[in-house]
């Protein structure tokens, strides 16, 4: 498995975790706000921080499109 893919599923489960959410509704905000291309496209700078800046960087990105 390649680096980004394991790095993928790590956000998911941080962001699961963090937010008291399912796996599913997870997927499913990531995919309608296009989380996972934001995460491959920056995966050289995001897999550098800690775990609680990542979720918050995806939080702001998610905001940004409501």
């Amino acid at each position: 498995m390649n680096e980004v893919v394991k790095f993928k599923a790590f956000c998911i489960e941080r962001y699961k975790y963090l937010h008291d959410m399912k796996g599913q509704d997870v997927l499913r905000l990531f995919k309608e706000y296009g989380v996972m291309d934001y995460i491959s496209s920056f995966y050289d700078v995001l897999h550098s921080f800690g775990d609680r800046y990542i979720i918050s960087e995806i939080d702001e990105f998610i905001a940004a499109r409501q």
